[in-house]
């Protein structure tokens, strides 16, 4: 299958969550045998017009950021792919109209990925117009699902496709019992580690160590709060880690706690989850986490500080794994073929008008 990805920008301009979810299932498509283009502002070195990285192609729309230029050469370029499908990520939401465009004259589908960030500041029209004018909307969780119909999106054209975790790597990885709670996670605006803190320290009685993962804007704070804490000796902060890095500290701990309050899907979490940490989340209106440990029997969902230190107290009752078997269907493989069987759906379902 061709499969042409729309984005104005990648992974390799900025890691943010939503470029590296697109990443990911770009090159494990490519790596399956698909025909994987992105479609995007220009990142690597020299005037060619596309580069292939990791298996997969990316075409240049435009050598630099330029919102108007990039949407109205859009169709053209897609035009000249001649994909099966058309895969948006919603930034800027009218790369939606611009790619249904080369949809219409190529006849072939359009799916959104959408995945609603609270900084976002374009005009609700925009937003309406997007969600209506997919074939399909991909959705990394229900709570976003619940967004996007809001905007008008089909009920019916709606598929919630989560991350993935490589279940493989997480069964053959060692064991590191450096910490016994785990907090991972983009520390930005929106991390809210400080509930996380003020739970440890009403544990500050019982013996514990902590590894915080992850960098951002916000570290120094979070560490600040960990000195007035005065439990700053106990925490440690690891600083950004890839995947593989994670799993050996994941599978070593016990706990994993989540108090984000933006999270179109816990990623960390469900890594955490995956390598048989206890999952306690502090539930937030923007954050998807509450659904993975809604029927996780070792799970539980709070509502404040004291809330996370009791639930951590008792876990330490609970057995500890290095690994649960129960979140194998999120295996890369596994979400993948849901991503294949959804594209294949739009094109039969386009195929009938």
């Amino acid at each position: 299958m061709r499969i042409a990805f729309v984005a104005t920008t990648t992974a390799h301009h900025g890691d943010d969550w939503n470029a590296r979810r697109m990443r990911g299932v770009a090159e494990r498509l490519a790596a399956r045998g698909h025909d994987v283009t992105v479609c995007c502002t220009q990142w690597w070195d020299g005037d060619h017009p596309a580069f292939d990285f990791e298996g997969v192609t990316y075409r240049r729309v435009t050598a630099e950021p330029a919102p108007r230029a990039f949407l109205a050469r859009l169709p053209l370029v897609l035009n000249g792919l001649a994909p099966d499908v058309i895969h948006v990520a919603t930034d800027p939401y009218l790369a939606v109209s611009a790619a249904k465009v080369a949809g219409m004259i190529r006849r072939t589908p359009v799916v959104v990925e959408w995945w609603a960030h609270p900084d976002d500041t374009a005009p609700p029209w925009r937003r309406y117009r997007a969600a209506r004018s997919a074939h399909r909307v991909f959705v990394p969780s229900r709570t976003v699902e619940t967004t996007v119909r809001e905007y008008g999106a089909d009920p019916d054209a709606i598929d919630v496709l989560p991350d993935s975790v490589d279940m493989a790597g997480i069964r053959s990885a060692p064991v590191d019992t450096r910490a016994d709670v785990v907090y991972a996670r983009d520390l930005d605006e929106h991390a809210n580690a400080e509930e996380f803190l003020l739970a440890m320290a009403e544990l500050r009685d019982r013996e514990w160590r902590v590894a915080i993962i992850g960098d951002g804007p916000a570290r120094p704070d979070i560490e600040r709060t960990a000195r007035d804490l005065r439990i700053d000796d106990r925490v440690e902060f690891l600083g950004a880690l890839d995947p593989e890095a994670q799993r050996p500290i994941l599978k070593g701990a016990h706990v994993f706690v989540q108090t984000a309050t933006w999270a179109p899907f816990a990623t960390e979490l469900l890594r955490a989850l995956a390598c048989g940490c206890v999952g306690v989340v502090e539930y937030q209106s923007g954050s998807a986490a509450h659904e993975l440990v809604e029927e996780d029997p070792r799970g539980s969902l709070v509502t404040s500080p004291q809330e996370i230190a009791d639930e951590i107290a008792a876990a330490a009752s609970m057995e500890s794994w290095t690994v649960n078997e129960a979140y194998a269907p999120y295996d890369h493989d596994a979400v993948l073929d849901r991503y294949v069987d959804c594209y294949e759906r739009a094109v039969d379902d386009y195929g009938l008008f």
